[in-house]
């Protein structure tokens, strides 16, 4: 994947997010919001991670989205955000089983957030995104997509047009989809991380 002055710009506001969410931590551990923007924030950067450090910063996110919710169970925008930890935890997995494990529970999570704020049309998006996720898990790794790194190529051609067609439209498909989760995650918690960073500070 190519490594956009865009990403780069995400990359750097999500880092500060985090940085700005630890310190706050240490004065008040009991902000659930400053939890969830933190638990977001890692959950952004492990785009930017190798499968591993992926692994462990999305295990990072839970900690700290769970521990919001222990201290404001009813939080749909930590519910919401632990879907999505465990819809990128279960992508990184090759194991369908264990993946499925994953996806049922994003898709519980994502529930709980639409009956906490109902008519939010970005969680009744996630839910319907979730109920066709592990199909598009077994895509990606029957095409051997999930040990490359995002966008990556390589890998022989097709044997054929047709053959070449139709890995295109699922591509075409698998892109679309995680692309829109990775579109509609950013902008909320983008706005969200606005706000709550209020304006820069004045130039000295």
């Amino acid at each position: 994947m190519e490594f956009t002055a865009a990403d780069f710009d995400r990359l750097l506001m999500f880092e500060h997010a985090r940085k700005s969410s630890e310190a706050q931590y240490i004065n008040d551990p009991l902000d659930s919001e400053n939890l969830v923007k933190w638990g977001g924030a890692l959950l952004e950067l492990s785009q930017f991670q190798s499968i591993p450090d992926a692994k462990q910063m999305l295990n990072d996110a839970i900690a700290k989205l769970e521990e919001a919710l222990t201290l404001n169970p009813g939080k749909h925008q930590a519910l919401w955000c632990l879907g999505n930890a465990y819809t990128s935890q279960a992508f990184l997995i090759s194991d369908s089983d264990v993946a499925k494990g994953h996806f049922d529970k994003a898709a519980e999570y994502y529930q709980r957030a639409e009956n906490e704020d109902p008519g939010n049309e970005i969680y009744r998006k996630s839910l319907e995104v979730a109920a066709k996720a592990p199909e598009l898990h077994m895509e990606i790794h029957k095409h051997g997509m999930g040990q490359q790194p995002l966008g990556g190529g390589g890998g022989p051609s097709a044997s054929s047009n047709a053959s070449s067609g139709r890995k295109k439209k699922n591509n075409d498909f698998t892109y679309d989809v995680c692309g829109w989760i990775i579109l509609a995650f950013g902008i909320v918690a983008w706005v969200r991380m606005a706000k709550s960073l209020g304006p820069p500070p004045p130039a000295r």
